[in-house]
């Protein structure tokens, strides 16, 4: 005799391991991503003063409250840009992980 229930049954998705290897090399392939995309912003801006020093010697020799803009930016505007490349970091990372739970949340609930 042969079953057919299995047929009628729709398919299930399979149920998600958080303590999975895919699970984890899925998280942290993205938080990865995430760190090259900011290592790199944080990389460009670091690179940009000395650039901006050779090619546009005038505009970075501009004075901004009695500071040039090579130094107003070195020493004002870096650190807040350090701080707003972190802040983004730790919110994009916090919500990969708040999905990753969310879908072993949703998984277990179909599962039931």
């Amino acid at each position: 005799m042969v079953k057919t229930t299995a047929m009628n049954q729709p398919a299930s998705e399979p149920k998600v391991d958080p303590h999975s290897e895919a699970f984890l090399h899925r998280l942290m392939a993205r938080q990865l991503w995430l760190s090259i995309a900011c290592a790199a912003t944080f990389v460009v801006a670091l690179i940009a003063v000395p650039l901006l020093n050779y090619y546009a010697p005038e505009l970075m020799s501009r004075r901004i409250f009695g500071f040039t803009l090579t130094w107003f930016v070195l020493g004002v505007l870096f650190f807040p840009f350090v701080w707003v490349i972190s802040y983004y970091f730790i919110r994009r990372s916090i919500a990969l992980e708040e999905n990753e739970a969310r879908s072993v949340r949703d998984s277990a609930n179909r599962a039931q």
